[in-house]
């Protein structure tokens, strides 16, 4: 990939880049190379969770992929970023503050379950293992 061909690919927002291979060895059907990869699975928006005040009866989306700049709420950036996650609507049954989910691991979404720490732990062994490599 020529240098041109990498700075249009970063403004459009493409992580990664692909060599197309050579067409001889590709079916018709799959001529087309797609440049930007879209989210399978959610990413952690923050390492500790939100805590927000909500109103009862009043329905909120809470951002279930992560990608949203509104964090917890959505603000419909998985519709290109990751369109296998839908956002989880829910509404409170009293006003008060609760804790939403900011890693995306919990089992009792949009509510943190504590999955943070296993997020944290998890970063941290990363971390010590990638020292002593």
């Amino acid at each position: 990939m020529n240098t041109a061909g990498f700075i249009a690919a970063v403004r459009r927002g493409c992580t990664q880049t692909f060599k197309r291979p050579p067409l001889l060895l590709l079916p018709v059907s799959s001529v087309r190379v797609q440049c930007c990869l879209q989210s399978t699975e959610a990413v952690s928006a923050a390492r500790v969770p939100y805590m927000v005040k909500v109103s009862a009866g009043k329905r909120y989306a809470w951002c279930a992929c992560g990608h949203s700049k509104k964090q917890p709420y959505c603000d419909g950036a998985h519709k290109t970023k990751a369109p296998s996650i839908s956002p989880l609507r829910f509404t409170p049954e009293k006003d008060g503050r609760v804790l939403l989910c900011a890693c995306k691991q919990t089992k009792n979404g949009p509510y943190c379950d504590g999955s943070h720490i296993k997020v944290i732990v998890r970063d941290v062994v990363k971390s010590i293992k990638g020292i002593f490599k």
